[in-house]
């Protein structure tokens, strides 16, 4: 019987996508535009990267390559989360109300979704890969306290009320 593969790992890597944003102090809609498209690559770098890290461990016969192929995962989700709230920084400070606690929230929930992704990668180096059925386990912790590190990172939009960002995020076709 073969071991049962992380698949949490995807249903969790999902909720990445779900993320959405967008620019020093400009206006609302240029604001939106600007971390709406910088966003954008990095949704698609992580569906990317889930998605032949899926095909990759379907294929896989050992926990080696489980473990490299969630290495290069975790690894490359941490630097596209880096590169977007790096990016993020650069767009500014929205000439809103809040504009900067807006912003602030942005960039500090993608560097504490890079530091997830950068734990997870942590907790998968250090694992020995036999037994198989220990390494499957202990992967299923990892992931698990990756799902959780991840929920915790989460923008709180509720104290984030901004009728114009909201509005620019609705109508822009880059936030959409």
């Amino acid at each position: 019987m073969r071991p049962a593969r992380p698949l949490v790992l995807l249903a969790l890597l999902a909720l990445v996508v779900s993320l959405g944003a967008c620019s020093g102090s400009h206006s609302a809609r240029a604001w939106a535009a600007s971390v709406c498209t910088t966003l954008e690559p990095w949704r698609s770098e992580i569906g990317s990267l889930t998605s032949r890290t899926q095909q990759q461990m379907d294929s896989a016969t050992t926990p080696r390559q489980a473990k490299e192929n969630l290495m290069r995962l975790f690894t490359g989700a941490a630097d596209a989360s880096e590169k977007a709230r790096a990016g993020v920084a650069k767009a500014g400070v929205p000439d809103v109300d809040n504009g900067q606690q807006i912003a602030d929230g942005f960039t500090g929930s993608l560097a504490a979704t890079r530091d997830a992704y950068a734990k997870a990668k942590s907790g998968i180096e250090v694992l020995q890969t036999a037994p198989a059925q220990t390494f499957y386990q202990q992967v299923g912790q990892v992931v698990q306290q990756l799902q959780t590190d991840y929920q915790a990172s989460g923008l709180d939009t509720s104290k984030l009320n901004s009728t114009e960002l909201q509005t620019a995020f609705d109508e822009l076709p880059e936030c959409r």
